[in-house]
């Protein structure tokens, strides 16, 4: 199973970026996936999450600002992300679940500076 996820890059305050994650499975076969962040210093933190239901949940530092969705016919599930902020700057990485194997692909920097 592989994940790659890209879409990073420079964005100014209030811009706004949207990561992709591609996999090699069908986006239905994983129980979850989701989108995490390590910024230098920092532990790795889950932002957002997608059930294979559908149901979602994010971390409340990006709630109301990140939206997670996913594409079944490209296996790829995406994270909008509006209003940044400097403090959103991170290595993001995608995961997902299938029984009880965690998988994850490379992340993808995301910079916010002016």
């Amino acid at each position: 199973v592989q994940l790659q996820a890209s879409g990073g890059g420079l964005v100014q305050p209030g811009g706004s970026l949207r990561l992709s994650c591609a996999t090699s499975e069908r986006i239905l076969n994983f129980k979850a996936m989701g989108w995490f962040r390590q910024a230098p210093g920092k532990q790795r933190e889950l932002i957002a999450i997608v059930t294979s239901g559908g149901t979602t949940n994010y971390a409340d530092s990006v709630k109301g600002r990140f939206s997670i969705s996913g594409d079944i016919a490209k296996n790829t599930v995406y994270l909008q992300m509006n209003s940044l902020k400097p403090e959103d700057t991170a290595v993001y990485l995608c995961s997902g679940r299938i029984l009880r194997t965690d998988y994850w692909g490379r992340g993808t920097l995301v910079t916010v500076s002016s």
